[in-house]
C-alpha cells in the first residue's frame, strides 16, 4: 500500500510536467506566429530589426524565447531573427591574449618567487562557450592563475630558471584540458619572468663569484704545474748542452734591450764561456777574481 501511495504523487508530478511543457510549446508557437505577423505588417520597416550582420571572425548564437535555436551558429555575413522573441550573442573567434598577474609561488625546495606569464587562447565552440560558462574570458583568466601556481609548486628553483619550455608546455596542456568543456582552445602559454627575492639574488651572485674564483685558481695552478714541468725539461736540456745556456743569456739580453733606455750589468761566467784563458794575461787570475766578467749594455 505504501508503495502505491508513493507512486501516485510521482505520476501526478510527471503529468504536471508534461502539461507545463505542452503549454510552453503552444505559447512558443503562438508568439512565433504573432512575431511573424508583426514583421509582415510593418514591412519594410521591420527589415531594420530582423536582419543582422556579423564579421568574418565572429559567430552569432541565437536564442528564441530563452531556448537555443538548433543548428550551427550564424555567420559570417547576414542572418535573420524575429523581433521581440529572438536575441543573439556574438562570439569573437580570433586568438586573444592576456597577462597572468605575478603570482607568489613556493617552489619545491621552499623558495618564494614571483612568476608571471602570458596566455594565448581562442573560442573553438561558440555555443558551448555561451551555454556552459557565464563569462568565458574571466573564467579562463582565473583558471590560468591557479594553474600557474599549481604547476610551479612542484618545480624546484633551478627548474624554474632553466626549464621554462617544459613548464610552458605543461601549463598549456593543463589549461587546454580544463577549458575544453567551455569551448576554449589554449594555443600557447609562455612564462615571462621569474623574480627572486633580493637576499636570494645576492646569495646566488656570491656563490657564482666564489665558483668563478675557484675555477680561476685551479686553472692558475694547472698552468704553474705545466710551467714547472717545462722548466725541468729545459734545465735537463741545458745541462746536457753547455752552449744552450750561453744562447739563453744572449736571448735575455736581446729582450732587455727592447725596453726603455737603461744601463744593464749582466754577469757572465767566464769559465762557461771559455774566456778565462784570454783574461789571464790581463791579471784576471788574482786573489779577488771570482771567475765572472761584467758585461755592460747601454740602451739608447
Amino acid at each position: 500500500m505504501a508503495g502505491k501511495e508513493m507512486k501516485a504523487p510521482l505520476r501526478e508530478e510527471a503529468d504536471g510536467g508534461d502539461d507545463v511543457g505542452a503549454c510552453s510549446s503552444i505559447c512558443a508557437v503562438v508568439l512565433t506566429v504573432v512575431s511573424a505577423l508583426f514583421v509582415l505588417v510593418t514591412f519594410p520597416f521591420s527589415l531594420f530589426f530582423c536582419f543582422k550582420v556579423v564579421n568574418e571572425f565572429e559567430r552569432a548564437v541565437i536564442f528564441r524565447l530563452g531556448r537555443l535555436v538548433e543548428g550551427n551558429p550564424k555567420g559570417p555575413g547576414m542572418f535573420f531573427i524575429l523581433p521581440c522573441i529572438d536575441n543573439y550573442v556574438k562570439i569573437d573567434l580570433r586568438t586573444q591574449s592576456f597577462d597572468v598577474p605575478p603570482q607568489e609561488v613556493l617552489s619545491k625546495d621552499s623558495v618564494t618567487v614571483q612568476v608571471d606569464a602570458v596566455v594565448y587562447y581562442r573560442i573553438s565552440d561558440p555555443v558551448t562557450s555561451v551555454t556552459n560558462v557565464v563569462n568565458v574570458n574571466q573564467s579562463t583568466k582565473l583558471l590560468s592563475q591557479t594553474t600557474l601556481r599549481n604547476v610551479l609548486g612542484i618545480k624546484t628553483l633551478a627548474d624554474m630558471l632553466t626549464d621554462r619550455e617544459n613548464i610552458s608546455e605543461m601549463m598549456q596542456t593543463t589549461l587546454d584540458q580544463a577549458t575544453d568543456p567551455w569551448g576554449v582552445k589554449v594555443e600557447r602559454v609562455e612564462v615571462k619572468d621569474v623574480r627572486l627575492p633580493p637576499q636570494l639574488q645576492r646569495a646566488m651572485a656570491a656563490e657564482a663569484e666564489a665558483a668563478r674564483e675557484a675555477r680561476a685558481k685551479v686553472i692558475a695552478a694547472e698552468g704553474e704545474q705545466n710551467a714547472a714541468v717545462a722548466y725541468a725539461e729545459a734545465a735537463d736540456i741545458m745541462a746536457e748542452e753547455p752552449g744552450a745556456l750561453q744562447l739563453r743569456y744572449l736571448q735575455t739580453l736581446n729582450l732587455i734591450s727592447a725596453e726603455k733606455s737603461s744601463t744593464i750589468v749582466f754577469p757572465l761566467p767566464l769559465a762557461d764561456m771559455g774566456l778565462d784563458q784570454i783574461t789571464k794575461p790581463f791579471g784576471g787570475g788574482g786573489a779577488g777574481d771570482t771567475g765572472h766578467a761584467g758585461l755592460v749594455h747601454r740602451g739608447t
